[in-house]
């Protein structure tokens, strides 16, 4: 089922989320229509809190980028940042309006600890274009997006233009 998708400034995408206690039915559900919207949004990741729920899931398909599909579901995933930081260009996400881009600083790579939605623990480390879209995802689940990592000046401008694009929206 497709999910509506919140969109900034929503109070939401700004809070931090909740573990997930134990994997249901309901979990995996809900990560299967995360799938569902995130593919037909074109997207290559997605967190619950961008979907309403503020748990501590993700789902994300790195390999969309090279047409080689690899969906994986982390469930309460903890980063350890590793390797240099690096500019992730003109990164982009589900919940920011207006298609704004900007370019982003991350790590390239990171260590990654969590569970599937068959509970099974997962420690492995990801590099490249997995990691940063691992560490945008995660982001979410810390109430944090693409552009509270970006200068204030721009964040100030970038603002300014969804105030603008929301009073056109509400008058129309």
């Amino acid at each position: 089922m497709l999910l509506d998708i919140v969109t900034y400034p929503a109070p939401l995408l700004a809070i931090s989320s909740e573990p997930v206690c134990e994997i249901t039915g309901e979990i995996r559900a809900l990560a299967a229509d995360m799938f569902e919207t995130m593919y037909a949004s074109r997207g290559v990741g997605l967190a619950a809190p961008q979907v309403g729920r503020p748990l501590r899931i993700l789902v994300m398909d790195a390999g969309q980028k090279d047409k080689q599909p690899a969906p994986r579901v982390f469930v309460n995933p903890v980063l350890v940042l590793l390797g240099d930081e690096i500019v992730s260009e003109q990164e982009g996400c589900l919940s920011v309006p207006l298609n704004y881009r900007a370019d982003v600083l991350r790590s390239s790579s990171v260590f990654l600890r969590a569970r599937d939605l068959d509970g099974n623990d997962i420690a492995q480390e990801l590099s490249g274009f997995s990691a940063i879209v691992l560490q945008h995802e995660a982001d979410h689940l810390d109430g944090l997006l693409f552009i509270d990592h970006i200068s204030r000046l721009r964040r100030t401008l970038y603002d300014s233009k969804v105030k603008k694009w929301l009073t056109s929206k509400n008058d129309a």
